[in-house]
């Protein structure tokens, strides 16, 4: 019997194993690279939105430049969940790297419009509507980045080393903060106050695009993931069709993914706005804040490959739900009411402690939402669900932190945070456990991938098997 005339299979564990692609180191540098440029470019805007908001938003006090800067910056956030929908069903019909590609384009390309963005003093109000369409160019792009990132990832790994690809994705993203942070940190102190309000911000901005251009080239010649190339010859949806399928099939899975992500609200935070913070409710130089912070995040991208590993062996829900929420819950008014005490050592012991607990969120959520999803709405589950929490709870994040530190309530910004991670631990319960100690061939449980493959194909899938010695399904 040819391979055509095969009926799917119904168990996970005797689906066809797609071929391994042959340049697997190359494939996850490609995929890192593009996340951390991502991840760079958009965090840089939040750590130097204090330094350049008086030269784009001009106004009569520095907290309402700020607040204008960070409701631009929220406009990026405003545009992801469009984009996770609009553009997600396309990385499940088409493939994971074109998306890939594309939205790497657009972060660069974003990054050097606002780096050349000449002062409101000079161009008036084409400054800030300039930097209004490269955060929208950048929600574009970022707003596809992360589930396309994720599914890569995961389905060019080993069957037993998911947990550890996946945790990649935001090993990435924590060297990408820690690089904006140290860039941040670099050009506040090499420059004097006129110089570095003039010129010196630009220059994170700039180095980001033309890296940028360097991850555009690496993913160009990427390969596409084996399981999405197996998965698309059974079926081949349109992007709304692949949405009705999602929303109708996998109501409880989308509301998983939602509150894995959402503690990106502390994320965000402690990230962007955390050096701000200090700075504003203790008095602390917010050049000596982000040399704590870049400090700090270096335990972050430790933490979270680390995670990972333990994830393939111990199971995922055991570690991060449980571990990471209750860390923030518990650590997060406390360590900001630490920062009223002065020293630099103080501000170390609050960004590393809370990097800490965020590692072991961090790592493990990729690869949970993964194998929460089928292959074939796999970037279009992930996606709905985290781009939608992004905007809610990430956009506006240091928007919020900053309107209850203006308003003289800055331990609001604690209880908030707490409050919304509390309700995701509610959640965290009904997650099953996606990991497994005898490794599936497919990445989710349920995935019954149809693969319909002309005899030649079928031919070039058996030679593989003989060549991995493995049983002819």
């Amino acid at each position: 019997m040819t391979a055509s005339r095969r009926a799917p299979s119904t168990s996970t564990l005797d689906s066809p194993e797609p071929v391994p692609p042959k340049g697997r180191a190359s494939n996850l540098v490609a995929g890192t690279i593009g996340h951390f440029v991502e991840w760079y470019d958009w965090y840089i805007y939040g750590l130097l939105a204090s330094v350049f908001s008086a030269q784009i938003f001009p106004s009569g006090s520095q907290f309402a430049s700020l607040i204008a800067s960070f409701l631009t910056y929220a406009i990026g956030f405003v545009v992801r969940p469009l984009s996770g929908i609009i553009i997600s069903p396309l990385a499940d019909r088409y493939g994971r790297r074109r998306v890939l590609s594309l939205g790497v384009s657009g972060m660069a390309l974003g990054a050097l419009i606002i780096g050349f963005t000449p002062s409101y003093a000079t161009i008036g109000y084409f400054a800030p509507i300039l930097f209004v369409v490269a955060r929208i160019l950048q929600g574009i792009s970022a707003g596809t980045e992360g589930q396309s990132a994720i599914a890569y990832m995961v389905e060019h790994a080993p069957a037993n080393r998911r947990g550890l690809f996946g945790s990649f994705t935001n090993m990435a993203s924590g060297l990408a903060t820690l690089a904006a942070t140290g860039a941040a940190a670099a050009v506040t102190s090499a420059f004097d106050e006129d110089a570095l309000a003039s010129y010196g911000w630009r220059i994170p901005f700039v180095l980001g695009g033309l890296v940028g251009i360097v991850g555009l080239i690496l993913r160009a010649r990427s390969d596409e993931s084996p399981e999405f190339e197996a998965g698309t010859h059974g079926e081949q949806k349109s992007a709304p069709a692949k949405l009705l399928q999602l929303l109708r099939e996998h109501p409880k899975a989308i509301l998983q993914t939602a509150a894995l992500s959402a503690p990106a609200v502390a994320y965000y935070t402690w990230a962007t706005f955390l050096p701000t913070y200090a700075n504003l409710t203790s008095g602390r130089d917010l050049s000596s804040s982000l040399a704590g912070s870049t400090i700090g995040l270096a335990l972050l991208v430790v933490v979270v490959p680390v995670t990972g590993y333990l994830s393939d062996r111990l199971g995922r829900r055991k570690i991060f739900p449980i571990i990471g929420a209750v860390g923030m819950i518990v650590l997060f008014y406390p360590l900001l009411l630490l920062l009223q005490v002065p020293g630099f050592g103080v501000y170390l012991v609050v960004t590393a402690s809370g990097w800490l607990v965020l590692g072991i969120w961090q790592a493990v959520y990729p690869t949970i939402q993964a194998e929460l999803f089928p292959a074939s709405v796999r970037v279009s589950g992930i996606g709905f669900a985290h781009q939608i929490v992004i905007a809610v709870f990430g956009g506006t994040a240091p928007l919020i932190a900053s309107a209850f530190v203006g308003a003289g309530r800055p331990m609001f910004v604690a209880i908030y945070m707490i409050v919304v991670v509390a309700l995701c631990l509610i959640v965290y319960f009904t997650i099953p456990e996606t990991g497994s100690r005898a490794p599936r061939k497919i990445v989710s449980a349920t995935d019954t991938i149809a693969v319909v493959m002309s005899e030649d194909s079928s031919t070039a899938a058996d030679s593989a098997r003989e060549q991995h010695k493995e049983p002819r399904p």
